[in-house]
């Protein structure tokens, strides 16, 4: 709504001098999300005691900014609509894992390349930079540890940003997130006991070709 108005009016001042139906049809939006709490008429009268000076310069300006977003917006939705359809062609086991997207599926193949570039599962875990940093000396070894963080950021970052509706969907995952809490860990840490876990999953599914079964993980 807010976007429909900047690209109809620009100003305090045109909406000020405009006729309320004119102003509706702004809000007359079928998009997701909530309705904002403004009503026409109240953006009406805020617009006739706007202190904003009105500048055609800066209303030309905010109608490209507006163009712009939309286009970007458009272009988005296309190459996410081929990053779908790719998915759905190369159809992945490890699509097969309740929580994981055509989207982030494809970004952590696409970070991943070539499985059988691996030998076993603590060589990805080790290249998402997820494998736990050990600390070790004559004097001191230490119990609570934070991930080693090198290898693909990217691919880190996707396992982080999947791992809690791949919890949240799968019982085995959440169980394992549960013992890990209960045994003292932080909410992070047991994040990081999940990515793994998850890797391991990964691992096995692209190496076997087989797709997901939470009963095999009992």
């Amino acid at each position: 709504v807010y976007m429909n108005l900047l690209k109809t009016f620009g100003s305090a001042e045109d909406i000020a001098n405009t006729d309320i139906r004119t102003i509706r049809k702004c809000f007359d939006i079928n998009g997701r999300g909530k309705r904002i709490a403004l009503t026409p008429e109240q953006l009406k009268e805020c617009a006739k005691s706007s202190i904003g000076i009105s500048s055609t310069a800066e209303i030309i300006q905010i109608k490209h900014l507006v163009n712009q977003i939309e286009l970007i917006n458009e272009q988005i939705a296309e190459t996410d609509k081929k990053i779908e359809e790719f998915s759905v062609k190369n159809n992945s086991p490890i699509l097969s894992i309740p929580g994981i997207s055509h989207f982030s599926g494809t970004s952590i193949l696409a970070e991943l390349g070539d499985i059988s570039n691996y030998k076993k599962p603590s060589q990805i875990i080790k290249f998402a930079g997820v494998a736990p940093l050990h600390y070790e000396s004559s004097q001191f070894t230490a119990q609570h540890t934070s991930i080693t963080k090198k290898g693909s950021k990217y691919l880190r970052k996707t396992l982080y940003q999947i791992i809690l509706p791949v919890i949240n969907h799968n019982p085995i995952f959440k169980q394992y997130y549960e013992l890990k809490i209960s045994q003292g860990k932080g909410h992070r840490c047991a994040q990081g006991h999940c990515v793994r876990k998850l890797l391991r999953i990964i691992y096995h599914l692209l190496s076997t070709s087989q797709k997901f079964d939470p009963v095999l993980l009992r």
